[in-house]
């Protein structure tokens, strides 16, 4: 694990995202100096007193000027805006991220020159509860930590976020941003639309003098654990993502109305055969998050010193879900480019990486890790 106890960190918008990765930057990576910026001195205030921060800045510019990573964790609206406000007041060194659920539009934004040193980032992980007050520095743990990077993406500025993020105990994994918009409209945005409708429909029907939410059990509270989350905050995600997320209610809808048609044509094999569907979707979900540890290999993979290749091979290792572990790049010149160095649990997946990384025509090797293979 790389030495982070002597990099500097600002965090701008310090809320409950912000707080918990000021948190872990601090207990898992050592990091000696977070610097926070928010809209409210009562916020950096209580960052401070939390040990989430250790310095409040006044403005953007002064948050990032000595940083070399630089987290914006603001509303997904603002985040274009802040992102190029860091990169044009930081040092030419610093990392740029941030932690919204939306990427496509962001990463379409982009300059050439601005991908270079921005890597879209996304933790899915969070709480019902918001602020500062509940930032915990476990948060990220074992938690799908999202990616996305533009053809332009320094492989160094990758490799020093990805071992970042690796070291606060989340799971980096590299992903377009479509299929990341995609992804998400359908277990986050649609999750919130349904639990929010559901609250609505239940909360406005009043029976014989009782109201329906009166004899809610365990069931539905769990289903609609999510409602009311900050509504101006899921109102900027839902619009940031309505392509998807409009797709994803008409499939739902779709979906629905099948429900409706077996239930008045009492259609029992039907509903017993998709209730079974679902029992066993949510087991392989379950298992998913519980897979043993195996031992590591190293896939090496030699690629051109051109834009676009480390973005290609990330995505594609990403998209079968192969998880890095680790990665280096060993520049050999501009003309040779050089050698792309990824660690994977497992001889299959190892084997499986090579066959994907070989029918996109990169001659790729897995070899088993060993100390020598770490250095």
């Amino acid at each position: 694990m790389p030495d982070f106890s002597d990099k500097t960190v600002a965090i701008l918008g310090v809320g409950l995202m912000g707080g918990s990765l000021g948190l872990a930057a601090r207990e898992r990576l050592g990091v000696e100096r977070v610097i926070g910026f928010s809209r409210t001195r009562s916020t950096l205030q209580k960052a401070l007193e939390l040990g989430a921060i250790t310095d409040m800045a006044g403005s953007v510019d002064e948050a990032v000027s000595a940083a070399d990573f630089c987290f914006v964790s603001t509303p997904v609206r603002t985040i274009l805006e802040v992102a190029r406000q860091a990169l044009k007041a930081s040092g030419p060194g610093c990392i740029v991220t941030d932690m919204g659920s939306t990427k496509s539009s962001l990463m379409a934004s982009l300059t050439a020159a601005e991908e270079k040193r921005f890597i879209g980032g996304h933790p899915v992980c969070g709480s019902e509860t918001a602020g500062v007050g509940n930032a915990r520095d476990d948060l990220f743990e074992k938690a799908t930590y999202f990616l996305t990077s533009g053809e332009g993406v320094e492989p160094a500025a990758y490799q020093q976020l990805h071992g970042f993020i690796s070291g606060i105990g989340a799971i980096p994994t590299a992903i377009d941003p479509d299929a990341h918009d995609h992804i998400m409209a359908l277990v986050s945005h649609l999750p919130h639309v349904l639990a929010n409708s559901l609250m609505n429909q239940v909360g406005n029907v009043n029976l014989d003098g009782r109201e329906a939410l009166l004899s809610a059990g365990p069931s539905f509270r769990d289903l609609t654990r999510i409602a009311g989350s900050n509504p101006q905050v899921w109102t900027d995600i839902f619009m940031e993502n309505r392509r998807w997320l409009a797709d994803s209610l008409r499939e739902h809808r779709d979906s629905i109305d099948r429900f409706i048609e077996a239930v008045e044509q009492g259609d029992e094999k039907f509903l017993t055969g998709v209730l079974a569907e679902a029992a066993d979707n949510r087991n392989r979900m379950l298992e998913a998050e519980h897979l043993a540890p195996s031992e590591l290999y190293v896939v090496k993979v030699p690629i051109t010193d051109q834009p676009g290749v480390l973005s290609q091979v990330t995505v594609a290792l990403g998209n079968a879900g192969i998880n890095i572990d680790d990665l280096s790049f060993h520049r050999i010149s501009v003309e040779q480019g050089g050698v792309l160095s990824l660690v994977v649990s497992g001889r299959e997946t190892g084997d499986e990486a090579v066959g994907i990384l070989k029918g996109l025509g990169y001659d790729a090797v897995s070899v088993q890790f060993s100390e020598r293979e770490a250095g």
